[in-house]
């Protein structure tokens, strides 16, 4: 039973909740965003600069890491967190998203899943139980379990099968773990609820996977292309039927608006390639509003990228000078764009938590939104 998590402050007209998360070396504030370093590394950005931006926790991706550097590398510099010098935290994704992304290279059983390597074409096997091994020797603060994650749309039975082999990959995986615990560093295991965007699976499985004990809980299969209103209605009914005491995590979520939805759905953990992606293409998240830093509006702008917004390059560059870097295809451009989406997002979240503890949460949210569903051109 996980006594890491403490929840402070909750919300009268909504469930948003802010709390706090305490590991042996690090203090991790709810609700919280993860930048995406996916291969050990965020695009573009250097971990120093991450952590100075405030974020406590990256997340890497077991898959990844196990094709390259391979295993064998991370056993010799003692895990991740010493491979890539980072003393925050680190969550690991066991790897299912990316398996389904690549279906046309593998192949599910009931045992597991037999893959072939996108980078070699090699041959694979993963079962829940070797993914637990992988993430045990990557030392993630906070490890996935292999689950199938679906298309959308899909049917009803596929929905239902789908849930059927992940929930007994479950089992599987939280059995192994506990009976292997002692050997290792304390590390901490989500669950993953499935059901596809059928509300009666979805809750169905939820009652059958808290049984469990699982550390912490998972929503998954959401954010492949199903509407913005489903995915909130099928989160709205998953956090009615999660332990109210356990961390709720919404994965690959998202757009700032989806963000702040979900926290008021009662999601403390959110992580997404948006703010990093969107950076490289020239789409800034800022206090004001979207921009789009190729527009020719900004051939001549002498203002900061963001003045309302406390980050050392938001106030630095110009939007003018910005623009000229990426007509140019100046690698700089990418590192600023990132460190800004990456600094607002931060702010986001902070400023979140700081509405929920005063307990003007949705005030604010409505107010914002208002704000962040503009784009400036």
């Amino acid at each position: 039973m996980a006594d890491f998590f403490k929840i402070l402050a909750t919300q009268q007209d909504c469930k948003a909740r802010a709390g706090v998360i305490k590991l042996d070396n690090l203090q991790i504030n709810t609700p919280f965003f993860m930048p995406v370093g996916t291969q050990g590394a965020v695009k573009a950005i250097d971990h120093k600069t991450i952590k100075r931006i405030g974020f406590e926790v990256i997340l890497s991706n077991a898959y990844h890491l196990y094709l390259r550097p391979g295993l064998e590398v991370l056993t010799e510099f003692g895990g991740l967190h010493n491979f890539m010098n980072w003393d925050g935290g680190i969550l690991t994704d066991s790897g299912g998203y990316q398996i389904y992304s690549l279906k046309e290279l593998r192949k599910l059983t009931d045992d597991g899943v037999h893959f072939s390597s996108h980078i070699d074409g090699s041959k694979h096997f993963l079962t829940p139980e070797k993914v637990i091994d992988i993430q045990r020797i990557i030392g993630s603060d906070f490890m996935m379990i292999l689950d199938e994650c679906l298309d959308y749309p899909s049917d009803f039975q596929a929905a239902k099968r789908a849930a059927d082999l992940s929930f007994n990959w479950a089992e599987r995986s939280i059995n192994y773990f506990r009976a292997t615990q002692n050997d290792y560093k304390k590390q901490f295991i989500f669950a993953i609820c499935q059901g596809g965007m059928f509300p009666e699976l979805r809750t169905e499985y939820i009652s059958k996977i808290i049984n469990l004990d699982f550390d912490s809980f998972a929503i998954g299969g959401l954010s492949v292309g199903e509407p913005a209103e489903m995915m909130y209605e099928i989160v709205d009914i998953s956090t009615n039927f999660l332990p109210y005491n356990k961390l709720r995590y919404l994965m690959g979520v998202g757009t700032p608006e989806n963000i702040l939805e979900a926290i008021d759905l009662g999601i403390d953990m959110f992580d997404c390639v948006l703010p990093t992606r969107n950076a490289r293409n020239g789409q800034l998240f800022t206090t004001n509003g979207k921009i789009n830093i190729r527009n020719a509006k900004y051939k001549f702008s002498k203002e900061p990228i963001d003045e309302a917004l406390d980050s050392e390059i938001s106030q630095y560059y110009t939007l003018g000078y910005l623009r000229h870097l990426f007509l140019s295809k100046e690698i700089l451009a990418l590192q600023i764009a990132t460190h800004q989406n990456l600094a607002f997002y931060h702010w986001l979240l902070k400023t979140a938590r700081e509405k929920i503890l005063d307990g003007s949460y949705r005030q604010w949210k409505n107010y914002i939104l208002n704000k962040l569903n503009n784009f400036i051109e």
